[in-house]
């Protein structure tokens, strides 16, 4: 059974935010991380941005259930940068900004390392590992 969607009741009627708005907030928040390489919605999402369409919000899955968010957050970490601090600052911008665009209260985000992007600086030949596909 779907829960209701928090609303946002004003004198003018009523604001509903999709899931899929706070995932696209959610998901351009993370790749402004210094270290975050991208986000991984896998191999489906992946061949589709291929193609040219981007999608903001891949990698990121959101629960709303009454004045509670929960976003689960699946990405690629640039090789060399230490992950816990990564995923940690990942979280606390995530936070900050589904709440301040959308007045949701955000008490879960959890960051998923799901890849490390390897690059070489001689020949700027890049090298994506996958930890999904092992």
């Amino acid at each position: 059974m779907d829960m209701p969607k928090p609303e946002i009741n004003n004198e003018f009627g009523t604001i509903r935010i999709a899931d899929e708005v706070v995932a696209t907030v959610a998901g351009l928040a993370a790749v402004e991380v210094e270290g975050v390489s991208s986000m991984s919605g896998g191999w489906g999402t992946d061949l589709v941005e291929k193609l040219g369409k981007k999608n903001f919000g891949k990698g990121i899955k959101v629960e709303v259930i009454n004045d509670e968010t929960k976003i689960d957050i699946y990405l690629v970490i640039d090789f060399g940068y230490p992950i816990p601090q990564v995923a940690a600052d990942v979280q606390r911008e995530v936070k900050q900004a589904v709440e301040t665009m959308t007045g949701l209260n955000v008490t879960v985000v959890n960051v998923h390392i799901v890849g490390v992007q390897l690059k070489k600086a001689a020949d700027d030949a890049e090298i994506n590992v996958n930890l999904e596909e092992l």
